[in-house]
C-alpha cells in the first residue's frame, strides 16, 4: 500500500544562524494491506518527520514515496497539491497527537466532516458520527459541543473518531494513545485491529509498549541521521 525509499530531509534553522539539521538519511518504509509498521527508535531518530512526510506535510529532499491509489501507485514525493488533497481525502488518513479544529464547531460536526467529504448523505454522517463519539467513550451531551471546552483526552477521543469514522487504505497514527487511560487504550487498540482485518495499512508512532505489543506486525526502528554534532552544518 506504501513504500518510501530513499528519503533524506534535511531542516534549515534559520533562526539559528541557518545551521541545517539532518533528520532522515535514506530511511525506507514498506507496508502491505492489513498490516500495521510501529515506528521505534530514541528522540530526534526522525519518526514524526517520516510519518508526516508520508502525508505529505513535509517535503522530502531526495527519495521516493509510492502511495497506492485504486490501482495506480503515486510518487507523493513529487505530487502537486491536488494530488496530494485527494490522497489526503480518500486515501491517507491520519490522526495527529493534538486535535486541530474550527473554534465553536460542535464535536459531532468535526467527526461527520470525514463522511462529508466523501459526499455521504448528512443525517447518515451525523449518526455514524454519533455512534463514534459514543463508542470512544465521549457522551451524547457533549456531541453538540465545540471540543475546545473538552479535556485532553476528551479531543484526543474526538480526534481518533474523526479519522476511524470511515475507512482508509492507509492509516497514519502518531501517539493515539498518549493521553487516553486504560479503557480507552483498549477500545483504541480494538479499532486498530478492526481496520487493519478490513485491509488498512497501518502506520504508527506508539510510546505505549503494550498498546504497540498489541497491534504492531512489526516494527520499524529509526536511528538519528547522524550524531549530534555532525548533524549541525552551517547552510
Amino acid at each position: 500500500m506504501i513504500r518510501a525509499e530513499g528519503l533524506d530531509k534535511t531542516f534549515t534553522l534559520h533562526l539559528q544562524g541557518g545551521v541545517r539539521l539532518a533528520v532522515l538519511r535514506d530511511a525506507a518504509i514498506t507496508v502491505r494491506a492489513g498490516e500495521c509498521v510501529v515506528l521505534a527508535g530514541p528522540s530526534g531518530a526522525g519518526k514524526s518527520t517520516l510519518l508526516r512526510a508520508l502525508y505529505g506535510n513535509y517535503r522530502i529532499d531526495r527519495g521516493r514515496i509510492m502511495v497506492r491509489q485504486d490501482d495506480a501507485m503515486v510518487d507523493l514525493a513529487q505530487a502537486d497539491p491536488q494530488t496530494i488533497i485527494a490522497l489526503r481525502r480518500a486515501t491517507l488518513g491520519y490522526v495527529s497527537q493534538f486535535l486541530r479544529a474550527m473554534p465553536r464547531v460542535a464535536a459531532r460536526d468535526i467527526v461527520a466532516e470525514t463522511l462529508l467529504a466523501r459526499s455521504l448523505e448528512p443525517a447518515i454522517a451525523q449518526r455514524r458520527a454519533a455512534a463514534m463519539l459514543e463508542r470512544l467513550g465521549i457522551a451524547p451531551r457533549l456531541h453538540a459541543l465545540p471540543p475546545a471546552t473538552f479535556s485532553g483526552g476528551e479531543q484526543q477521543r474526538v480526534n481518533l473518531a474523526r479519522s476511524f469514522v470511515a475507512a482508509w487504505p492507509i492509516l497514519l497514527l502518531d501517539e493515539p494513545t498518549a493521553s487516553l487511560d486504560s479503557a480507552n487504550r483498549d477500545e483504541v487498540v480494538r479499532l486498530i485491529n478492526e481496520v487493519k482485518s478490513a485491509g488498512t495499512a497501518v502506520i504508527g508512532i506508539l510510546h505505549d509498549t503494550a498498546s504497540r505489543d498489541r497491534i504492531a506486525d512489526r516494527t520499524l526502528t529509526l536511528t538519528p541521521a547522524v550524531d549530534d554534532t555532525a548533524a549541525l552544518e552551517p547552510a
